[in-house]
Order: C-alpha cells, then structure tokens, then sequence
C-alpha cells in the first residue's frame, strides 16, 4: 500500500468543499448539501489521492470512472470539479441549478465535462455501474487478454458513491447480484449509510442489514465506521486502507459500507432530515462556517492555497496519462490489428462489408422478424468483434444468442447448457429486465462496445426507467424486443403488449423500429448500429411471416420497394395501381401483410391504395419535408393505420379524416389466428375502415 499522508490543507480543502456545497445551495434556494457536506473526505480522498484521472482530459480511456450513484448529491462532485481543475470555476457553484449552468440539478452526461453518467433516479448509477465493470472487462478481453491483471493499457476501476436510497431501489439489488455472479473485482462501491432520508431516520422503512446482503451476493464487504467511538471521528487513513483492500480483491466487487452523519458538522440540522434536500438557511449557515473557523460574511471564499494544492492533481493526472500512454504505445505496437481495431471503433466507423454480410432471406418460406433478427446477429458478429449481448433469460424465445460464442462470466458460472469465459460474448441478465436495462447504458457510455439485451415487448415496462435515460443519455443501447403483439398467442393479455408501442415512441430520443418482413429486420439492424446518439429497441415478431418479393428500388407498379428503404423510417412498399392514391394505408411489423392484402382488395373494387411500410416513425419524421410529403402528400386524406397496439401513435399522421384499425383494450388467451379475427386484424377490416375513411375524406 502506498504511503498515505492526510495533512492540514487535505483538511482545509475538505472544509472548503463542505462550505462551497452549502453556499451554492444557498445561492440556489433549494438542493442537497447534506451529503455533500459529509462526504467531502471521501470525494477528497477519491479525486486527489486515489483514482487515476486527468482532468485535462475526461475521454481518456485509461482512467478510472467515478459515477455519483446518489446524484441528488451533484454539488459534491461539482465542488471536486471546481477544486481539481476539471474545467468547473467559482460562478459555475455560483450558479447550481440555474437556466444554462454548467452546474444542473443532478449530473448529466454530456453536460459537463467529466460526469460519465447521468444520475439522479436512485438506483441507476450504481446498476450502470456494474455495466462498466462489465465493459472494462470485456474490451480487456477484446483488446489485450493476455497481460498480467494490474498491467495492461485496459486495466482500471470504477468507484461508485451511493446512498441508503440508492440502496432501498430494487434495480441495485438486480445488478449487484449480477455484478457478485461476474466477480466483477474492479467495482468499488462507497456505501454512505447515514440513515437518513427526505422523510429523516430511514428506520420508518428500511431496517435490513445491507451488507449481510451483499455478501451473499458474493461482494466483498468492509465496515468504516466514523461513530465507533460515540465521538464522531472522520477516519480517512482507515476508509484509504479499505480502499486499497477492495482494490486488492480481484475476484468480488467491494461495498465499503461507511457510516457518516449527514450534514456534518452543521450545529443544529446534522444528521436530519431537513439537511438532506433543502438550503441550511442563513443562520445555520453562518454557524456552519463559525464551527470551520470561515468567515461567516464571506461567501465562496477559497484559499488561494487550498486551490493551488488541489489543481495539483491536473500535473498529477497529466503525468499519470503519460505513463499510461508509454504501456498503450507498447500495446499498440505489439498488436497492430487491435489497435486499428480500436482506432475503427473509436473513430466510430462501422467494419468494412457489414451491409454486404447482412442476410436476404428468400420469399419461400415465412420467417417470424425475432427469427430473422437471430440471424442478423450472427451475420454482424464476426465482422464487429465488439458487437455482444444476450438476454433476460429468453435466449430462445428472443433468439439473442451469438452462436458458438463463449458467455460471459467466470468459469465456475458454467453449466451443462453454458459455457463460460471472463471474456465471453453472450450476457446471461437472468430475470432481472430492470438491471439488463442500466447495464446497458453503463456499458455503452464506458465506450468501446455495442451491447444488446433482449425480452419480451410486455417485460420494456420492466424497464423503462433505464431506456428513459439511455434516451436522455444519448446512449446507443439496443434493445431487442421480442413478442411484439397479441398474435404471441395463448399466453394471454398479461404477456400480449397493447400500450407498449405508444409507451415507447412517448420517449424523446428513443427510436422504435418494428420490421415488417425478415428482410425489413437486416435493414433495421444496420441502421440502428449506424446510430451512435441515441438508443433503439426493435420490436419483433413471434408469429411468421411471409417475407415480400420486392424490386432494388421504389415501389412501381405492381412491384415492392426494396427493404434497403427501412432507413427512412417509412417508405411506399406498393404504390396505388394507377401511381394516384384515393387512400393510403401504413402499417408496421406483422400488420403490413394485412394492408398489402387490403390494398388488392380495394383494387378489385376499383380503389387505389398505397401501402406504406412504417418500420421507425422516429426515423420518418427524421427526413425532409419533401420526402414525408412524397410518401404521405397532404392532399390524401384518407388513411388508415395498422398496427396491433392502440391507435395513439397515429391520430397525428392519420388526421381527422383517417381511421385507426387498433386495439384499445387488453387481450386473451388463444392462438394468435383467432386473435387477430376477433379484434378486427383482419384484410377485411382494413378494406372497410379504407372506404369509411374515403367516405370521411
């Protein structure tokens, strides 16, 4: 263990940060200094004498990564962004929470510069978390698996702040279990137990014993405890020697569980609930500062020494990367294909022939979408080596499974079924859709990676929280979501999604992609690893489907358009008989085929209908005015939408005139065929709810 020194101005920068904490929320009328306050020594002792990072540069890939997994909280890391010379200065505090600061409520990924993960949904940052652990361990794997462990460009750690509410959230309980199942040794977690809470003494509903937990979730679990001796006594020498323990167990995540009071040393409101998450006030402020020996008249008032000393760690961070860049430029030397491996992923290029290696699948024989996806899969995974996933214990049914593959996870963790590597491709997320969700978003934001995980539409619900701040992230996360409707069959209305399209396309910068045909699915794929700012799920079929006989460009006559038109997100697939539409139609995923049948219907009947295939309204409303105004002129006002889901997406695109042929209730137990007769997913349906439109129009 390296010496550890903790002297005056240590002590002196810690106070500093515990009064800047309170002034900006004072400045700001409202926020969360209690934490921050009380947590000082351990964001102190973490930026300046613990982690490896250079605040000259937040992308730097050998860093180690810190996520504040109780974000309420931001103004602790925001002080230690101010103090270690990340780019933060005195009127960024100044301005915590305000219209355009640097400094918003909670940290937000791409906001400010050295924040690796948007946090503030208790529960979420410590979940995503262990999807860094998971991404340093497979890019390990992926870039340079044979060097000694401690040794390699590709070896750090990430540490994670989290709180008694960070630890009552289920999502943490599913991801921790993950992260003890992984042995995932370089995750080092800080367990602030101050056992208080916005309603105070955490007593009222959280008794557990925490650590007890997670040892038998197979961590590494230490006590720091401040109180001990009935004196509060902030012991930083000992937490530093946890520290170097938990970093020196390779094979368990560490929880250091910490006892502070909050608020410490405020005079009257510590260890409450009235400092969690609002403003100390002047009086107890002015006391705050009377206690730290700061003038009380004074506000962000900052030693010029205290700041010369702790903008020391950017010489220390810059010359920590220097070393690091001589064991890189080694490794890089030593393996030329790995490094332009790295160099492709980094520049954010996909490989070579990805769109030439996606299948076409032949009109023969119908294919379920989930099928076609499995295949999809397995045609992209040789080509992108960072490409890997798995499932939410629905392998087969979501067909995730990158076939020959090694599973990731430890070699005890195989079975007669699964074979493991600690750098295996193929995630196991068990039933734990909410944690598969948050290690997504880790790994993506770790960077170096494409990760997808897999379950059934209905289960997205399980989920939701972490896709809505994927989205909010920008997080290129997919998901693959099986199981897309009521024609799933006989499982019934508890497992048949009706609002969860809707749901879904709510989330701004999320894209929502349901193929029509097997074809529709390749396109869709590509097109999703195209996109590297914002997550997508694709929704899938269980049911077959016929895969359309299509032409290689637009739709003409009686001839398809070709499936490469998936990337404008709606596209003509059959254009009305005599090239001018009295109605069109637009459907999605296994719906399509019923409006290509409607539209030879109507021809019959002397109609003419345009089939529009919608596989992403993201993607559609995407492109220009002139192409939405070519596939859906304004001019025709009939249309009918089809889509095995309510009608709420559509009312905008179909209009006042149009009709929705939806479902805006629950369904029921039977095969997928009855299903679908029974709640009007039928050619004959669409034809009527065509002319009613015509009618209306």
């Amino acid at each position: 263990m390296a010496e550890f020194t903790w002297d005056a101005i240590d002590r002196k920068a810690v106070d500093t940060a515990r009064v800047l904490a309170a002034d900006s929320v004072e400045a700001a009328g409202n926020g969360h200094p209690g934490t921050a306050m009380s947590l000082a020594p351990v964001a102190h002792l973490l930026f300046q004498k613990v982690m490896r990072r250079d605040p000259s540069d937040s992308t730097w890939i050998g860093r180690d990564r810190f996520i504040l997994s109780a974000g309420h909280a931001s103004i602790l890391q925001y002080v230690q962004f101010y103090l270690h010379g990340y780019g933060l200065e005195l009127e960024d505090l100044q301005h915590l929470r305000k219209w355009g600061s640097k400094t918003p409520g909670h940290p937000e990924y791409g906001h400010t510069d050295g924040v690796e993960i948007t946090t503030g949904p208790l529960g979420q940052g410590l979940a995503s978390a262990v999807g860094f652990g998971y991404a340093q361990r497979f890019e390990r794997g992926l870039f340079d698996p044979e060097t000694a462990d401690g040794e390699s460009p590709f070896d750090h750690f990430t540490y994670v702040i989290a709180g008694d509410g960070d630890m009552q959230e289920g999502v943490t309980n599913e991801a921790a279990s993950l992260a003890g199942r992984q042995q995932l040794g370089r995750l080092v977690v800080f367990y602030d137990s101050n056992q208080i809470s916005i309603e105070d003494d955490t007593d009222i509903a959280f008794s557990e014993d925490v650590a007890a937990r997670y040892e038998s979730l197979g961590w590494h679990v230490q006590h720091v405890d401040w109180k001990k001796t009935g004196e509060y006594s902030e012991d930083v020498e000992e937490l530093y020697r946890a520290v170097e323990a938990a970093k020196a167990e390779t094979t368990k995540p560490s929880l250091i569980v910490l006892k502070t009071i909050i608020g410490w040393p405020s005079p009257t409101k510590q260890n409450s609930g009235k400092i969690h998450g609002s403003a100390l006030g002047a009086d107890e402020l002015k006391g705050l500062k009377e206690v730290l020996g700061f003038d009380p008249e004074k506000t962000f008032d900052v030693d010029p020494e205290v700041l010369e000393y702790t903008r020391g760690a950017i010489a220390k961070g810059q010359e920590q990367h220097a070393e690091w860049n001589e064991t890189f430029d080694a490794w890089a030397a030593a393996n030329p294909e790995k490094k332009a491996m790295l160099d492709r992923i980094n520049s954010g290029e996909l490989p070579e022939g990805l769109e030439e290696a996606l299948p076409v699948f032949s009109t023969e024989k119908a294919v379920s979408t989930r099928a076609a996806s499995g295949k999809v899969i397995n045609a992209i995974a040789p080509l992108m080596p960072e490409f890997w996933g798995g499932s939410a214990d629905l392998a087969e049914s979501n067909l995730t499974t990158i076939e020959g593959a090694k599973s990731f996870g430890p070699a005890e963790a195989s079975t007669k079924t699964w074979s493991t590597d600690p750098y295996g491709r193929v995630l196991h997320f068990g039933i734990r859709e909410h944690a598969m969700g948050s290690i997504l978003s880790g790994i993506v934001l770790h960077g170096n990676t494409r990760p997808f995980g897999g379950t059934f539409l209905i289960f997205s619900d399980y989920m939701r929280p972490a896709v809505r701040l994927a989205a909010l992230m920008k997080a290129p996360a997919i998901y693959v979501w099986t199981h897309d409707s009521i024609a799933l069959g006989e499982d019934g209305p508890t497992h048949q999604p009706i609002e969860q399209l809707t749901a879904l396309r709510a989330i701004p910068g999320l894209d929502v992609v349901r193929p029509a045909d097997a074809n529709e699915v390749s396109y869709a794929w590509l097109e999703m690893l195209k996109h590297k700012d914002r997550p997508a799920g694709i929704a899938l079929s269980r049911q077959n489907l016929p895969v359309f006989e299509r032409g290689e460009g637009e739709a003409s006559g009686e001839t398809l358009a070709s499936a490469k038109n998936v990337a404008k997100g709606a596209y003509i697939l059959a254009e009305a008989p005599n090239g001018t539409p009295d109605v069109i139609l637009i459907g999605t995923g296994s719906e399509v085929q019923i409006a290509l049948e409607a539209r030879e219907v109507l021809q019959g009947e002397g109609v003419n209908a345009r089939v529009v295939s919608a596989p992403s309204l993201e993607w559609f409303f995407e492109q220009d005015e002139a192409y939405r105004e070519q596939v859906l002129p304004k001019a025709v006002t009939a249309r009918v939408s089809v889509e095995a889901g309510i009608g709420m997406s559509w009312r905008d695109i179909v209009g006042d005139k149009g009709r929705s042929v939806s479902i805006e209730h629950f369904g029921a137990s039977a095969d997928y065929q009855r299903l679908f007769a029974e709640f009007g997913f039928t050619t004959e349906h669409v034809v009527a709810a065509a002319k009613e439109s015509i009618a209306a129009s």
